[in-house]
């Protein structure tokens, strides 16, 4: 009777702890994990602007059941052309947000710009070099695919499973260092790389006559900013001074999660850097060790999408580059 009651009180202690280690994902934090069940994007593009579509991504980490669409997947129509600004993360998804484009116009897609060279903004490149498309993007970005392109396919494939068939890898048609400009037809986009951000080769889209950015990884909101091994968090707020200096008073679509202003994106992301930074600071200057930024309080954040994967990550990654700083 004695052990019964030591196992039974063993598994009720153990309830709390087993529910804590499930992760937002798992606990129902993100909402819906696919908002458009018949078609393969996470949800359908909604209009921003007179010329801009943009389809949001899911502000979760990528699944089968989002096929890997948790980032924006943007276009803009002119008079003569369409651009679309990430090729998506697979050709399946690709295809499905051809398929909404050819909702809205008949014209064709003739450029595809990636914001970077992460799969999400790459892999799909496939489907659109076949229709013809000119691919577009920094020259870093094309230096990550490169250098991390194949792992990563591999990585998608396994997740994606039936929508990553017939996706491979294609480079860029052409590449630039600082912008590069185009004419839709009565309409000129300019994508600009305004410094180092989140990851090589972060390019923004501007639309100047419908004051729309499609800022891509130069800005957050609902996310967590994700901090990369080479990311330079110092770099990145000069980086972000000059993006918003810009486009102070225009729409926004980040990279993740929906239209918004300057403002938000900059609590979504210089806020929280120079908090972060700040934090990792007062560690180094008490001679503090790297266990000590894993425990750097960001429960601030916790509402954040993808809080849970990225805050002690995060301020590991800071503590690491601001050592030598």
């Amino acid at each position: 009777m004695r052990s019964w009651i030591l196992v039974a009180a063993i598994s009720v202690l153990s309830l709390p702890l087993q529910a804590e280690e499930k992760t937002a994902l798992e606990r129902g934090e993100y909402g819906s994990l696919d908002k458009a069940p018949k078609s393969a994007l996470y949800d359908y593009p909604v209009k921003v602007s007179e010329h801009v579509y943009s389809a949001i991504g899911a502000t979760q980490p990528p699944t089968y059941e989002n096929a890997g669409h948790n980032n924006n997947l943007s276009f803009v129509i002119g008079s003569e052309a369409v651009l679309v600004v990430n090729g998506g993360s697979n050709n399946a998804l690709a295809k499905a947000l051809h398929a909404e484009i050819k909702k809205v116009t008949d014209l064709p897609v003739k450029y595809v710009i990636s914001e970077n060279g992460q799969g999400h903004a790459v892999y799909g490149n496939h489907y659109w070099k076949s229709q013809g498309a000119t691919l577009i993007g920094h020259v870093d970005a094309q230096h990550e695919i490169d250098e991390k392109g194949f792992g990563g396919l591999s990585r998608m494939r396994e997740y994606a499973k039936e929508f990553a068939e017939d996706t491979d890898l294609v480079n860029f048609d052409v590449t630039f260092d600082e912008q590069y400009e185009l004419d839709l037809g009565d309409l000129p986009v300019v994508a600009k790389v305004y410094g180092s951000a989140h990851s090589p080769g972060d390019v923004s889209v501007l639309i100047p006559s419908d004051q729309v950015v499609l800022a891509g990884d130069m800005a957050f909101h609902v996310r967590m900013p994700p901090i990369f091994d080479n990311t330079d968090t110092a770099l990145w707020l000069e980086s972000f001074d000059l993006f918003a200096d810009e486009v102070s008073d225009w729409t926004i679509v980040p990279g993740h999660g929906g239209p918004t202003d300057i403002a938000t994106v900059t609590a979504g992301t210089k806020d929280y850097l120079v908090f972060l930074r700040g934090k990792v600071q007062e560690i180094l200057d008490d001679g503090g060790s790297l266990d000590d930024a894993y425990k750097i309080d960001q429960s601030q954040y916790k509402h954040w999408h993808t809080y849970d994967e990225l805050a002690a990550r995060n301020a590991g990654r800071v503590f690491e580059r601001m050592e030598f700083e």
